[in-house]
């Protein structure tokens, strides 16, 4: 088994390890952000895990009231000139905590008076001790090159902070249920291997396409494009449902290849008359979905567990994209723990 694939499957046991060592941690964490009472959040990330920012934006947003944004780092290593970040909750993403561009972001934010938070698997790392407070993704060593088991727990600690901020128990009592969504995904008995496996078949002779989502699921296409470009070297281009009718939708014409997620939720209906529309030009869509009628629309069908509340989504679609890049990329002759160029932690400034 490759490294890759025995850390896909060790993810449902990483994220119960997490909500075993943080459950009341995040809660003293909540506690002092409360009492700081930010504003909005600045969230500085790069590569996958600003992919867990983008999941943060929304989740913080649509749960917290607090609105996020992407930090851009080179104003602050580069051009000398950091916004003003006053009354802003600052929150640092990264497996390694070791990029020298985020820790500027963060160091900038303490200087200007914020709170600092960082989400990291090394919480002894530069950005874990410039922190005030730092959640621990617990993950162990990641060996392969692709991250994914840090990946889905920076999305479940973001999910536990977001519940433990609101004081919402209800919610956590939500994420508990994850763990054990993910270990069935990962099932043999449950066709989400399956799925991927026949997708990737399907798209082995693609060298580009497109990965659309919306909502919380907005993160999950990013993140699938971004495994299928490492791996299997698929220029794979992410898009928000939204902006792909706003032009790029021009592009489908006969054969072209596109994944499509689509979890049960708010944006569910629209996404489904997006997969009609698709069809109707040509489009043979992978669908990565838990609705019976939305993977009845596809040409390769990925279905994952239902029963996930929609903003806890992401977290058991990624397996399904993780999968499916994976397939991909044996499909097209590569290896898929040595992906062509790139190291497991890159060192921006």
């Amino acid at each position: 088994m490759s490294q890759l694939l025995a850390e896909i499957n060790e993810q449902p046991d990483v994220l119960r390890r997490l909500l075993a060592a943080e459950r009341a941690h995040v809660r003293e964490v909540a506690a002092r952000v409360r009492a700081y009472d930010p504003r909005y959040a600045v969230i500085a990330a790069r590569g996958t895990s600003d992919n867990a920012a983008r999941y943060a934006q929304y989740v913080l947003g649509a749960h917290n009231r607090l609105s996020a944004v992407l930090a851009t780092p080179s104003l602050y290593t580069r051009y000398q000139s950091p916004p003003r970040m006053d009354g802003a909750l600052a929150i640092g993403i990264s497996q390694s905590g070791a990029s020298p561009d985020l820790l500027a972001v963060i160091a900038e934010g303490k200087r200007q008076g914020c709170l600092a938070l960082a989400l990291t698997n090394v919480p002894g790392s530069p950005l874990g001790q410039a922190a005030d407070a730092v959640l621990a993704l617990h993950a162990g060593e990641e060996r392969s090159i692709a991250a994914t088991k840090t990946f889905t727990a920076q999305l479940l600690a973001v999910a536990m902070f977001s519940a433990a901020l609101a004081g919402d128990e209800a919610r956590m009592a939500e994420v508990e249920r994850v763990p054990d969504l993910a270990a069935q995904a990962l099932s043999p008995q449950f066709g989400t291997a399956d799925g991927a496996l026949s997708a990737a078949r399907r798209l082995t002779g693609a060298d580009h396409c497109v990965v659309i989502g919306r909502g919380y699921n907005y993160a999950t296409a990013h993140e699938t494009a971004i495994k299928s470009k490492e791996l299997a070297l698929v220029a794979a281009e992410p898009y928000s449902a939204a902006d792909f009718l706003h032009g790029p939708i021009a592009l489908i014409e006969s054969g072209f290849p596109v994944v499509v997620v689509n979890m049960s939720g708010r944006v569910a209906a629209e996404m489904d008359d997006l997969l009609v529309e698709l069809r109707r030009r040509g489009a043979q869509p992978v669908v990565i979905s838990d609705r019976p009628e939305s993977l009845a629309l596809a040409a390769a069908p990925i279905p994952v567990p239902a029963g996930i509340p929609e903003w806890l989504s992401p977290i058991v679609a990624i397996i399904a994209g993780q999968l499916l890049a994976y397939h991909l990329t044996f499909a097209r002759g590569y290896d898929p723990d040595r992906p062509r160029g790139i190291q497991k932690v890159t060192l921006t400034t």
